[in-house]
């Protein structure tokens, strides 16, 4: 039995005031969910009147009915899944074939992708040559404008590739000994030994695909094609939000349905799948900063 190790005075003051910073932090981050929460469940005009900050005064429903009335929104939920999906599938396979071939050191010219490569961290083309490069590759209105730009990552490379280097060279020797060629490797052996890595990656772009606003804003402006995320946008803007108050008037039992209600209601129905689908993958981006991070 190893004796318990008394904290020395110091230490002790360090823990409390480390303790009382983090429970302010978590209280300010997660404070304006908790009142947006609240206020979406409340009476509209009942929630103008102020004073409501840790729990509805009228529960009421109507401003999820108000929202989940207007038809945009459920094909915008459709468009952020679908193109989370594909899009994770895309980036996924086609950066670990790129950092497959890169983590090949008698690649010719390996050294040379890789310097261009890191120059894209620091340097991109900027918004308006994006656009007009977009533009010409006619993705404007176009559902692949959300797959096709963001379909490679170097960032996401390196460490595909820190992993790729990681994998025993004696797997690829056997391979080829049974006459397997480079695709059949990267298909066969690579890819099925790299799921830690790849369920990383798909984690990263997921989220980044999810809360993706941009895109929708900048290059699209077909409504049938806005991702959810780009539809809380124009409701908060109020154009929408403006919309729907319309398509519930006449009804008596959406009075208490308000612009800013449902402003908040749809701020809570567009963000929580992704709340409650983060805290149970949090984990695997902590692995994947570290499998990054094993050899730079």
């Amino acid at each position: 039995m190893f004796a318990l190790k008394r904290k020395t005075k110091g230490e002790a003051i360090f823990d409390i005031v480390n303790n009382l910073v983090m429970l302010c932090v978590c209280f300010l981050t997660l404070y304006p969910i908790w009142y947006v929460l609240v206020n979406s469940f409340n009476d509209g005009n009942d929630a103008m009147l102020g004073g409501i900050y840790w729990w509805p005064r009228m529960i009421t429903l109507k401003n999820f009915e108000a929202v989940f009335a207007s038809p945009g929104i459920m094909l915008a939920m459709g468009i952020t899944v679908a193109k989370t999906v594909l899009g994770v599938a895309v980036h996924v396979f086609f950066t670990a074939m790129v950092a497959y071939a890169l983590s090949r050191r008698d690649l010719v010219g390996g050294k040379i992708y890789i310097l261009i490569g890191t120059v894209t961290l620091f340097f991109n083309g900027g918004l308006i040559p994006t656009f007009l490069l977009n533009r010409d590759l006619h993705l404007l209105d176009n559902f692949l404008v959300y797959i096709i730009p963001v379909m490679f990552s170097f960032f996401d490379l390196i460490i595909f590739m820190t992993f790729f280097r990681e994998i025993p060279d004696g797997l690829e020797e056997a391979a080829r000994i049974d006459g397997a060629n480079d695709w059949s490797i990267f298909l066969r052996i690579v890819l099925p030994v790299s799921m830690p890595v790849i369920a990383t990656i798909a984690l990263f772009h997921g989220v980044y695909q999810w809360n993706d606003y941009f895109a929708g804003i900048i290059y699209i402006n077909n409504v049938d094609l806005q991702p959810i995320q780009t539809y809380l946008f124009r409701v908060v803007a109020q154009s929408s939000s403006n919309t729907m108050m319309v398509a519930v008037q006449g009804n008596a039992a959406t009075r208490s349905v308000t612009s800013q209600s449902i402003k908040l209601a749809t701020m809570v129905v567009t963000t929580l799948p992704i709340v409650f689908v983060y805290p149970f993958l949090q984990r695997y981006f902590v692995k994947g900063m570290m499998i990054g991070s094993i050899k730079g």
